[in-house]
Order: C-alpha cells, then structure tokens, then sequence
C-alpha cells in the first residue's frame, strides 16, 4: 500500500471559526464542503481536542473563511499548530462579526459563509458538525483560493496533529518536503513538526541557504508555530 494514494484527495484550506459569549477561536481545517442547495448547507470536520468543537457545541454557530492562495506559513501557523485555549490568534490580523456572532477572517479571505448547526455526528476521533447559511458575502472576486496541494508542493507545509489528514508519519512528510533521498541531519520542531534544513535556510525570516543551525540567533522562531530554536531537535532523514 502507498499512503501518497491519501495525499491524491482534493481539499481546500480554511479557517473555521466559532464563539462562546465574549470568547473566540478557530483553527485551519481542509474538510469543509456543501452538501444541499436548497437550502444551502455546509459541514465541517472539527477534532474533538479543538478548542473550536467546544464553542461549536455551546453555541451552535460557526463560520468559514475560503483563504487565498496567496498566503504564507507565518499566517497559517497559529491556525494549524497553536490552540486557542493560550493564546489569541485574533491580536494580529483583521476580522468581523456579522449575524451569529461567530468571527469572519477578513485578511487573506477569499469568501466567507457563517452557518447554525442543524445536526452533528460523531466520527471517532472528530465531530461532523452540519450547519445552515445564515450569511455570506465575497471579499475578493478574482483572488484563487488555497487548496491543500498547493500548501503541500508549494508552501512546503504539513499537516497539524489534529487535522482529519495527519497520518502520523512525519518521516515521510519530511522526505516530500525537502526532495531528497540522501539521509542527512535536519531540524525538527517538536511542536508542530516543521524542518528546518540547513541547506535551505530560512530566507523570509533573514536566515540565507547554508547557515547551520547552531549559527542561527537565539532569538530566531520557528515559521509555522513561533517557538524558539531550543525547541527543536536534531533528526537524520
């Protein structure tokens, strides 16, 4: 068996969102997709782990955001790798709340929809939650949406511990990434799992291709999740 044959699914990327009172959270999801016209019905797929089901469960309302393909790991990080319940991911970006109160990302959104749960079912490990429209608007026509493919082959992102597609196999997550066969010694984060490879460097955040880990400053930050170098570790792939 090929697990690739899993990697051949075709998703989009998302932020799902919900609120509880005064309290908000959401978190990146790729299992999203209408299932009736008329009226219009969305479901979602959230772990039960998630901060984002407990506020589904207490208010029965959630929405989502369509992001665009034009993103980078530094936004998607505190969605996909850190929780809701220790820090809050709106500080830094924009968003609204319109007819359920559940938060709309406005930055780096294509679309958006925010729907009230009319039924639910129980997966396993995650919840189904299926919600009716209530609202909805396009933010910006002629923008492409991000798909998972897109975030693998050409974000060079993985998936979070939590999402419905996390098969468990960071090793093989690596060697994909980074496109080698050749066993070497790489960097791991033990938070969210992101590699930093020396040979790479981490360009976008001032580090060149060819810098070894050790001469990296202290005060550099892993791009998807944010925590320090003393948080990863060495591994050979």
């Amino acid at each position: 068996m090929n697990l690739d044959a899993f990697f051949k699914l075709s998703y989009g990327l998302y932020i799902v969102s919900s609120v509880d009172g005064k309290h908000m959270t959401g978190h990146i999801s790729n299992t999203v997709f209408q299932v009736t016209a008329d009226p219009p019905k969305f479901a979602i797929v959230t772990n039960k782990d998630n901060l984002t089901t407990d506020y589904i469960e207490k208010s029965k309302v959630f929405s989502i955001s369509i992001l665009e393909q034009d993103v980078d790991l530094e936004f998607l990080g505190p969605w996909g790798f850190k929780s809701g319940r220790n820090e809050n991911k709106f500080a830094s970006i924009n968003y609204k709340t319109e007819t359920t109160g559940a938060p709309i990302i406005t930055d780096k959104t294509v679309a958006w929809f925010e729907c009230k749960v009319v039924d639910s079912m129980d997966t396993g490990t995650h919840i189904l939650y299926v919600g009716e429209l209530v609202n909805y608007d396009l933010l910006q026509e002629n923008a492409t949406p991000l798909t998972y493919d897109y975030y693998r082959s050409v974000i060079k992102g993985i998936s979070p511990k939590n999402s419905p597609t996390y098969l468990g196999d960071y090793q093989k997550q690596v060697k994909e990434k980074i496109k080698i066969a050749e066993t070497k010694q790489v960097y791991q984060c033990i938070v969210c799992g992101f590699i930093y490879d020396p040979e790479e460097g981490d360009p976008d955040s001032g580090i060149p291709p060819g810098t070894e880990f050790e001469d990296i400053p202290d005060d550099w930050m892993c791009p998807v999740c944010g925590v320090t170098k003393q948080d990863f570790k060495p591994i050979e792939i």
